[in-house]
């Protein structure tokens, strides 16, 4: 029998792009494994993913969620000219951009090599070169308090097992009365299929259920790990950590707003919330 949290030799892509999953679980995975298994896994989805909302995020916005808030709009950074700020789950890279051009001293860094691979192309041909670090959440390279904001646009924090554990890393560079805004998905999201349709908001799983969705390829080894927090864990975690819960905010649906993204839609998006943003400060 192979051990299912051992890296797979490659992962198969199916024919949308993304990698393949054999079979998908629900059960308690480690710091260690989560972290290999996405990591692969963002490296092999990368063009595929891009390719589908690459248009939607764009090559220099700051896009907080499929609802369609922006930063441009939410204001929930505030001024960050000449402030130091680290985005943490950059992807591609276009909110670092974005606030570069509104004047930040920025640092982006990613789990995947993919994501950082295009992030340095849009790096060149924007002619917005922000730097780039390859890093995990748990084990941020950046010195203890020398960052004024911190951001995070589901960037990370859904992926990572000891998320406690990553809050207090964000909470260890902020310095005194800095900032740390985070996007995630809205825990409400659990109990229900992962559908666009409205037809198919039903319960099918419970909300207290923290096991994380675990894909694996056809010989049970791992390659995708998405973890569960209700409203009150995440609450207690950035608690926790040392940080004050300033707002939780519940973006609606952007009025005109087509596009689908995953369990997202403009018709899902009337009915229940999909994302979740926690806005912190760091007091002392």
């Amino acid at each position: 029998m192979s051990d299912p949290s051992s890296p797979p030799p490659h992962l198969a892509l199916g024919s949308d792009g993304y990698p393949a999953a054999g079979g998908v679980d629900r059960r308690t995975t480690g710091d260690e494994e989560s972290s290999r298994a996405n990591r692969r896994w963002w490296d092999a989805a990368a063009p595929a993913y891009l390719a589908e909302h690459g248009s939607d995020l764009g090559d220099i916005d700051f896009l907080w969620c499929p609802e369609g808030l922006r930063e441009d709009d939410a204001h929930l950074l505030g001024d960050v000219a000449g402030r130091r700020v680290l985005e943490i789950g950059c992807g591609s890279a276009p909110c670092a951009r974005w606030l570069r051009r509104a004047g930040a001293d920025v640092v982006a860094l990613d789990l995947s090599a993919g994501m950082l691979a295009r992030a340095a192309e849009l790096n060149r041909s924007t002619g917005i070169d922000v730097p780039l670090l390859q890093a995990d959440a748990g084990a941020l390279p950046v010195a203890s308090g020398s960052v004024d904001v911190a951001c995070s646009a589901f960037g990370g924090l859904p992926f990572v097992a000891d998320v406690e554990g990553a809050l207090v890393e964000v909470a260890r560079v902020l310095r005194p009365g800095g900032r740390f805004v985070a996007s995630v998905n809205h825990p409400m999201r659990w109990p229900f299929p992962d559908s666009p349709d409205p037809e198919d908001l039903r319960v099918v799983s419970s909300y207290f259920d923290r096991r994380p969705y675990v894909e694996t390829d056809d010989r049970g080894r791992t390659v995708y790990v998405e973890h569960h927090r209700t409203v009150g864990d995440w609450v207690r975690a950035v608690v926790g950590a040392g940080l004050v819960v300033e707002d939780l905010v519940e973006p609606e649906w952007t009025p005109g707003r087509t596009q689908e993204w995953g369990q997202w839609s403009p018709e899902r998006g009337a009915l229940i919330p999909g994302t979740l943003i926690l806005v912190c400060t760091k007091t002392v």
